[in-house]
């Protein structure tokens, strides 16, 4: 499709591969989600362009070990998918592992077949393309950009269920709620916006934050909310009253991310910017106290990702690193190297096999235990 379209349809789709043959090989059909409102605008028309992919050999996944506390020191790179002009925003694996996603200021969303690391479709998100989420049933794919607009999309047919727009300016994190109801957003504007996935109606604006929102993170049991911002501290949110429970403060410079550990009793936030203050900290979600401060990257700490276990977190960071801590001791237990740069999005897959990570060199690269 080479016309521009409306702002609500922004999302033009151009299918480098066979899309059905393509999409269903990265997971098969999905549970549909619930239709939203008749508010919400319909599907926006694609464009589809047929060609063969080319396959790629790769060793099947679940041959290789679970990383671990024990073995992170054996984390290798195996695989660098090529395919974005810039560095990626963001990174998301769908929850059956078979297809991974990724965001851009080149203004893409591209998706990924897993294990072979073929690239099946290129989305087009004017004018830049930043937070992305995928929800728990991974029928939804979640892609928020600078122009303060979320869309949701059908992962298996692309067509658009609805695009969320109330924020102001642009939207820097997104994240689905636990059980797949909610849908959380947060960016320049300063306010932390909840919505209804089923209708695409704001159930809720979250004040507190006092500059932009970089990052936000459920609690496992949906409980909690957490929020990460440029005004140095992290917040947490009461889901279902809206009323703010914590301010974390510790960081002196801004905060990037933020992430709770599967057992939902450690919340882990990054930091680095203007001020060199490139840390990674913890803190009991309980008591709200800080466990420990995370030292070794050079550069601003920008994304974290705890594997399925709880034992490793995964930190990226625009010094060209990736580091994996023990999540317990705080020890640090390998650093994965790649280009400097923008370096945002790191995720695990969900069976902790595998670990994504986006470059500052506009490639995402994939770590596992070889």
């Amino acid at each position: 499709m080479d016309e521009k379209l409306s702002r609500r349809d922004f999302l033009r789709l151009s299918v480098l591969t066979a899309a059905g043959t393509a999409l269903a090989a990265c997971g098969g059909p999905a549970p549909a989600p619930a239709s939203p409102t008749a508010t919400s605008p319909p599907p926006a028309p694609t464009s589809v362009t047929v060609s063969t992919p080319t396959p790629r050999p790769t060793r099947d996944p679940s041959t290789r070990p679970v990383i671990t506390a024990d073995n992170a020191g054996q984390v290798v790179e195996l695989t660098v998918l090529q395919g974005h002009t810039v560095p990626p925003f963001d990174v998301a694996c769908r929850p059956d592992g078979r297809m991974l996603a990724s965001s851009s200021f080149d203004g893409t969303v591209r998706l990924w077949s897993l294990p072979t690391g073929q690239e099946v479709a290129t989305i087009e998100h004017e004018p830049e393309a930043t937070g992305l989420a995928f929800s728990p049933d991974g029928a939804l794919l979640a892609s928020a950009g600078t122009d303060g607009v979320i869309v949701l999309l059908d992962v298996d047919t692309l067509a658009e269920r609805a695009a969320l727009e109330d924020h102001a300016w642009g939207i820097y994190g997104i994240v689905f709620s636990p059980d797949g109801t909610q849908l959380a957003s947060g960016g320049v504007d300063e306010m932390v916006h909840l919505w209804d996935v089923a209708t695409g109606a704001e159930r809720a604006v979250l004040k507190g934050h006092s500059n932009d929102i970089h990052g936000l993170g459920f609690s496992p049991d949906g409980k909690l909310l957490a929020s990460a911002s440029t005004d140095k501290t992290v917040r947490l949110w009461d889901v279902e009253t809206g009323a703010q429970v914590a301010v974390l403060q510790g960081h002196v410079s801004e905060v990037n991310g933020v992430r709770f550990g599967p057992a939902g009793d450690v919340l882990a936030s990054c930091s680095g910017g203007v001020v060199e203050s490139h840390t990674v900290r913890l803190w009991d979600v309980e008591t709200g106290d800080q466990l420990a401060v995370l030292e070794g990257h050079t550069g601003a700490v920008l994304g974290l990702a705890f594997n399925p276990a709880g034992d490793v977190l995964a930190s990226n960071s625009d010094d060209g690193t990736v580091r994996l801590w023990d999540a317990q001791s705080g020890a640090e237990l390998a650093v994965l190297r790649g280009p400097r740069g923008f370096a945002k999005g790191v995720v695990f897959s969900p069976d902790g096999r595998l670990l994504f990570a986006g470059c500052g060199d506009g490639t995402l690269r994939i770590w596992g235990v070889d």
